[in-house]
């Protein structure tokens, strides 16, 4: 019988901020250039609208997640995350979405790759992108984990049930060092366009950190403020490839757009100062220790990272970084940050032993919108 394509069962989950297709380990190729050519199908890629696919035409909605057993006595389940390219070819499997982590329990118990136990089960996670371990707790009933609850976050309307989210020695993500140029500052020279000071820290996924002054910005402008000033973003990425290579991501800094466009992320921040947010919501510099936004895949992040907000965590406990220089005096003694993003405060807890980061948390909400297949064309594989 001819057909022009075949079935591969997914789920589309929710997972803090960001969307995701989400698939089991052993319903699609293993790693290689065939499975990258049956995500990229499965999501539309490359278009800018995902038009035939299951993207979001969104860095936040374009992501794959493949979930299965674990063989690691310390795991339940394996995590493999790909940020997928809107306009390019290709899946970027070098980092990790901490939103969508939040999401990973929610499949797995779905699928009957763990046993859940009421109230509350656990789900320790591998991710094999950073190589760390990642424990989130849910609320669970019947069976099932729960999406119903009263817990809202910034960035997604109403509410659900209140996740815990455990990252567990969160440090050297992607570059194996906490520090990857050993300093707490190093200095961008861009020549005729300026010289820029960042911290480069790794906790989650590795992050590029300036001050919001050092690209003539205030910090608390809006993702699309920022999206409209003539040159921002181009200047971003090129502070961000200049970094790529300086923490070996790529041998060169005119590959990182073509090679690692997701990694290291890019922030700037400025010390807490009132703000309007994305919803028209003023909220208060006593409710925040700064003001951070993030750049992902040449695009303003709409909301923020949760690795972002880890790796912002770990930065605000090194003295002499960008981001401990301008924190909150609260932040300084205390054993959590609140980041205040374009949709509100994000809070962070940091857990320390003698100097070394043990783990950070954040608190998300998840939910499952989709079970389904989704159908491959033969042609899109070839």
């Amino acid at each position: 019988m001819y057909r022009e394509s075949f079935t591969i069962p997914c789920s589309i989950i929710r997972g803090g901020t960001s969307k995701g297709v989400f698939f089991l380990e052993n319903a699609v190729p293993p790693e290689g250039e065939l499975r990258d050519k049956v995500l990229l199908s499965a999501l539309g890629s490359p278009d800018a609208r995902q038009i035939d696919g299951l993207g979001g035409a969104n860095s936040l909605t374009s992501k794959v997640c493949i979930i299965g057993p674990s063989n690691r006595d310390d795991a339940d389940v394996d995590y493999t995350y790909g940020q997928v390219s809107l306009d390019k070819s290709m899946i970027d499997w070098e980092g990790n979405c901490g939103n969508l982590i939040s999401g990973v329990g929610v499949f797995a118990i779905s699928n009957n790759l763990l046993k859940p136990v009421e109230p509350m089960t656990t789900v320790r996670i591998y991710n094999t992108n950073s190589n760390k371990i990642i424990h989130v707790t849910y609320p669970v009933k019947d069976g099932l984990a729960l999406s119903e609850g009263e817990y809202s976050i910034p960035g997604v309307p109403g509410t659900g049930a209140k996740l815990k989210v455990e990252f567990f020695d969160p440090s050297g993500s992607l570059t194996k060092k906490l520090l990857p140029t050993g300093n707490t500052k190093d200095l961008i020279d861009l020549g005729d366009k300026g010289k820029f000071t960042v911290s480069i820290v790794d906790a989650g996924n590795p992050v590029v950190f300036l001050n919001a002054k050092s690209l003539g910005l205030i910090g608390t402008e809006l993702p699309m403020e920022i999206e409209n000033f003539k040159g921002k973003l181009e200047l971003l990425e090129e502070i961000r490839s200049v970094c790529a290579e300086l923490i070996g991501i790529v041998s060169d800094k005119s590959l990182a757009l073509s090679k690692s466009p997701a990694y290291p992320k890019i922030c700037f921040v400025t010390d807490s100062k009132d703000y309007v947010n994305s919803n028209g919501d003023i909220i208060k510099k006593e409710d925040v220790d700064l003001v951070a936004r993030m750049a992902s895949l040449q695009k303003m992040h709409k909301t923020f990272a949760v690795t972002g907000a880890i790796c912002t965590g770990a930065a605000s406990k090194i003295k002499g970084t960008v981001v401990n220089d301008i924190i909150s005096k609260r932040a300084m003694a205390s054993d959590t940050l609140i980041l205040g993003q374009p949709y509100g405060p994000m809070e962070v807890t940091i857990e320390m032993a003698d100097g070394i980061i043990l783990k950070e948390g954040i608190f998300r909400t998840a939910r499952k919108i989709l079970d389904g297949n989704v159908y491959i064309p033969y042609s899109k594989v070839k």
